[in-house]
């Protein structure tokens, strides 16, 4: 149960076996989130210049929730690796 919804979880689905390939898929997840949050800052910036003011900082905010999930994800891969 995580905040009070239950749901299953599929560790087999995701590909991995070992703590090692776990690193590496979320290494690679990681990267590939921090691009997003990237793309998605530059949309903020368009949509702010196209006078969307308002979704523009709704999308602000969400960029920086989404750099805040991936700090906490490069601190679980620390840990993996030892380094936290």
């Amino acid at each position: 149960m995580h905040d009070g919804h239950e749901h299953t979880h599929h560790g087999d689905d995701l590909g991995f076996e070992t703590v090692g390939q776990a690193v590496a898929l979320m290494t690679y997840m990681l990267e590939h989130n921090r691009h997003h949050a990237e793309e998605l800052h530059d949309l903020c910036h368009k949509l702010e210049a196209m006078g969307r003011g308002e979704a523009a900082n709704l999308l602000d905010a969400s960029v920086d929730d989404f750099r805040a999930g991936n700090a906490m994800l490069e601190s679980a891969l620390d840990i993996l690796k030892g380094e936290g």
